[in-house]
């Protein structure tokens, strides 16, 4: 029995290639302009927007209406007052009080932030037999309520039975002891350090993630090229790690902006007003009953939130494309 061989030519192979690609191709615009002119993803979408609508925008747009009304718990009525709320603001000097601290606390928060979990990943994304651990225990304050860490701080704090005081004294620092959260001096670097000791380990975990997407072989490449550790690190990982970044300086800007539980434990805005914030100015304005002064305070942390928050994203993006 003779069975006959068939050569194709490679020019034939070439055109069958091309044919089924092609046919590949058709049917994959097909589906993808079949799933454009789908409307079921859309109705997935509508309980989330609705959520969105009712409980963010809502009531945003009544806030902002309040804000011009003299909403108050002894008044009987609400009427239109203009611009008086927020002429007031810029009247009040606890207010100014409470600016000067939310940005000292956001500026330092994000900072430091930043540079203490760029360092711990940096650490921790070596050859380390305990690294996953030590990732683990860093991370874990992130998980823990901001009110329960402020207890267990203001317990830390405590002038005469707090673990830092008893350590100054039993080493022979006795004189470094301070009454950490009563003296205007100590009070808001130490509503810091215990914010840092909080979310320190979330940004370590986002540059960590960022230092995976690092090609070993480019690290290798410049080591052999004569790179040492600084310039490995200024040349190429830190560029490289540009959405990181992004991520991080946002999202400890805007959420140390925000601070507020950490505070009301801690000292609530004492000694005097010296550890005073925003939303502890806020609660205190709504405590008092002034509803339309109160939401007109909050609109106004909104705006500067977004006017700083603005340029800051817009830079940061800008650093992502120039590398």
């Amino acid at each position: 029995m003779w069975i006959r061989h068939t050569t194709i030519s490679q020019p034939t192979m070439r055109r069958t290639a091309n044919l089924s690609f092609s046919k590949a191709s058709s049917k994959q615009r097909k589906g993808e302009t079949s799933m454009k002119g789908s409307k079921y993803p859309l109705y997935f979408a509508f309980p989330a927007l609705a959520v969105f609508l009712l409980f963010f925008i809502t009531p945003t747009v009544i806030g902002f209406y309040y804000s011009f009304t003299d909403w108050n718990i002894n008044a009987d009525t609400i009427s239109f007052n203009g611009l008086d709320n927020y002429r007031a603001l810029f009247q009040e000097p606890r207010l100014l009080t409470a600016f000067k601290n939310t940005l000292i606390f956001a500026a330092a928060v994000t900072v430091f932030q930043n540079v203490l979990g760029l360092g711990l990943a940096l650490i921790l994304n070596e050859a380390l037999k305990a690294k996953n651990f030590l990732r683990m225990i860093f991370f874990m304050p992130y998980v823990i309520s901001p009110i329960v860490i402020g207890y267990i701080f203001r317990a830390i704090y405590h002038p005469s039975n707090g673990i830092i005081n008893q350590a100054l004294n039993s080493v022979g620092l006795g004189f470094m002891a301070q009454d950490w959260l009563n003296d205007p001096k100590f009070a808001l670097f130490s509503i810091i350090v215990t914010d840092l000791w909080r979310v320190t380990g979330f940004s370590m975990v986002v540059y960590l993630a960022g230092l995976q997407f690092i090609s070993k072989d480019l690290i290798e490449s410049s080591s052999m090229d004569g790179a040492h550790y600084w310039q490995r690190f200024r040349f190429i990982v830190f560029p490289l790690l540009a959405a990181s970044l992004t991520v991080n300086v946002l999202l400890a800007m805007i959420n140390s902006m925000k601070i507020f539980e950490m505070v009301m434990v801690l000292t609530d805005g004492g000694p005097g007003y010296t550890t005073e914030v925003f939303f502890t100015y806020i609660r205190n304005m709504f405590s008092t009953g002034q509803f339309g002064y109160a939401t007109a305070v909050n609109l106004m942390l909104f705006v500067l939130v977004t006017l700083i928050g603005v340029p800051v994203l817009m830079g940061l993006k800008k650093r992502e494309m120039e590398y």
